[in-house]
């Protein structure tokens, strides 16, 4: 049996740009051991699969080339995309609600990430550059360190040691509060390290916006932002913060469709 396998450039309107995607139609669940595999093989930051429920919803698991992963936002978006703009998506996160925005944007409902400082001790050294302040995001499932940075060109310029972050943990997102700065249109300006996922560099990540998201809206006591991920892809994500969630929102692009030759086994 051929399995549906596309490929979707997620917070984009323009192909080979944003962050791609694997979204793998499964008609049933298929074992862990063969998604995990399966994302090996497609080799991207996530693969979506997507098993629809009787009552209409779809279960929703992500994978990276390593390891299974606890929420994606743009695996997310990719999965709605190819469902046609919306979904009702069921997942290690809770119940995921993606709705049509404006603009062909698709309005994904992801939970807040609230943040609180932590020591900057070896920050510094894992991205070559002088932390105003490192926060960690709440979520128990989440394992973000924010990494607060002085300007954009800080963030353009970071360098990681890879090493470094992985003895800090493995996954950091280094940005700006862009909101005051004339030359930026964006309130935010990051980028995002997951080397514990094995990903170096994501390319746009959703999951991280709900940690921005959350910490502009604290900071700033409004809920709509604009950020841009300066990644060599790059990408641009809409938040709006209500309580303990997030609409994280950005438009999409299929970039190829294929078939997967290999069964669940």
């Amino acid at each position: 049996m051929a399995v549906p396998l596309i490929v979707v450039d997620s917070f984009t309107d323009r192909p080979f740009s944003g962050n791609p995607a694997g979204v793998c139609l499964l008609e049933a669940p298929a074992p862990d051991a063969w998604m995990q595999a399966v994302a090996a093989e497609v080799n991207l930051s996530e693969t979506a699969f997507v098993v629809p429920r009787a009552d209409g919803d779809h279960d929703l698991r992500w994978f990276t080339p390593t390891v299974e992963v606890d929420l994606c936002g743009h695996a997310t978006l990719a999965g709605a995309h190819v469902l046609g703009g919306s979904g009702r998506f069921h997942t290690r996160s809770g119940i995921l609600t993606c709705t049509p925005g404006p603009d062909g944007a698709i309005e994904m409902d992801l939970p807040a990430d609230p943040v609180h400082p932590i020591s900057v001790d070896g920050w510094a050294a894992a991205f070559a550059l002088d932390p105003d302040r490192v926060l960690s995001a709440g979520r128990a499932a989440s394992k973000w360190v924010l990494v607060e940075v002085a300007s954009a060109v800080d963030v353009r310029a970071a360098a990681m040691d890879r090493d470094a972050v992985l003895a800090l943990g493995g996954s950091a997102i280094v940005t700006v509060d862009a909101t005051a700065d004339d030359a930026e249109p964006f309130d935010s300006v990051c980028r995002v390290f997951a080397p514990v996922g094995g990903i170096d560099e994501d390319p746009v990540t959703g999951s991280a916006h709900c940690v921005i998201g959350s910490w502009l809206a604290a900071r700033h006591h409004r809920a709509a932002f604009r950020g841009h991920q300066a990644s060599a892809r790059g990408g641009r994500v809409a938040m709006v913060v209500a309580g303990d969630r997030v609409a994280v929102s950005g438009t999409a692009v299929t970039v190829s469709k294929g078939f997967l030759l290999v069964d669940p086994i």
